[in-house]
């Protein structure tokens, strides 16, 4: 009976823990709703105004860049990390911990031999990583994640983009996962900084806007406006890939409490079947003896 008591200990355990992971399900299910859309509704604004760009800056001259243009190798790199302050998302964070490895060991061994190669992490779960493992730190905020807006994620845009500006980093790199349905996330890896526009493209429309006040400063307006976009948009789908991996997690998590109850209860019958027909012999047993 002690084996059945253990079995009954462990089927009430994964019940609790089919109950837990159940509820983890629904919770990113609603969260995962409210940021799929908010994500959706910005792609369409954030692409229109990069086509936008885009067409006006073919007509700018090359010795007229940005502030956020720059010629010539890159020797010091910030990478930016996304991931998430919790855990339980599958291979989300480690995904992306993985890709900043590999810029910062591979890609950049140059820079990073030199001290050149910097991680800004946005998420617990990168910047706890990035710390213990000795990773040169240009800061982190976790806090964000928890209440992210556009308002509240302009201080960190508008610090990376000065840093830029003043060439404190020459290059500047996103890595997060981009947001394509609950069951996949595509782990991003794009240049931030400088901007790059595709200016060897012709475009097949043409294009007649009308410039209030000139060309020229509507370019210098568009152009730190659409790189913030770009970084909110990117924070934005991690959040919603975020939810898309937990929800999918746990709900693996659930059907596999459900088939582990249901192997622990067939168990647990086989026992005391068992445990019965031993105490029927012992009866009978007991009984044939006492006849003797």
């Amino acid at each position: 009976m002690g084996n059945l008591k253990e079995i009954r200990t462990r089927i009430t355990s994964v019940k609790s823990t089919k109950q837990i992971t159940s509820a983890m399900k629904m919770v990113s299910a609603a969260k995962l709703k409210k940021a799929q859309d908010a994500v959706i509704n910005l792609r369409p604004y954030a692409g229109k105004l990069h086509q936008i760009l885009f067409h006006i800056n073919q007509s700018i001259e090359q010795e007229e860049e940005s502030l956020y243009s720059r010629d010539g190798i890159p020797e010091k790199i910030l990478i930016v990390s996304v991931t998430s302050n919790k855990g339980l998302c599958g291979a989300f964070n480690a995904n992306v911990i993985k890709q900043v490895a590999k810029l910062v060991n591979e890609d950049f061994v140059g820079e990073n031999k030199a001290g050149n190669v910097s991680v800004y992490s946005v998420g617990k779960r990168g910047t706890e990583f990035y710390q213990s493992k000795g990773f040169k730190m240009l800061g982190f905020n976790n806090e964000i994640l928890d209440d992210l807006n556009f308002s509240n994620s302009i201080p960190i845009i508008e610090d990376v983009m000065n840093r830029y500006v003043e060439k404190e980093f020459d290059k500047v790199v996103l890595v997060y996962n981009r947001f394509k349905n609950a069951g996949v996330q595509i782990l991003t890896s794009e240049q931030y900084l400088p901007i790059q526009l595709p200016n060897d493209i012709e475009s097949e429309e043409s294009f007649d806007y009308i410039f209030e006040p000139t060309k020229e400063c509507i370019v210098q307006e568009l152009i730190p406006k659409s790189l913030k976009i770009q970084f909110y948009e990117a924070m934005l789908e991690s959040l919603a890939a975020e939810h898309g991996a937990r929800m999918t997690a746990m709900h693996k998590a659930t059907d596999n409490a459900t088939g582990l109850i249901r192997d622990l209860q067939l168990t647990y019958n086989k026992a005391r079947q068992s445990a019965i027909t031993n105490e029927i012999l012992e009866i009978v047993g007991g009984a044939e003896a006492l006849s003797k």
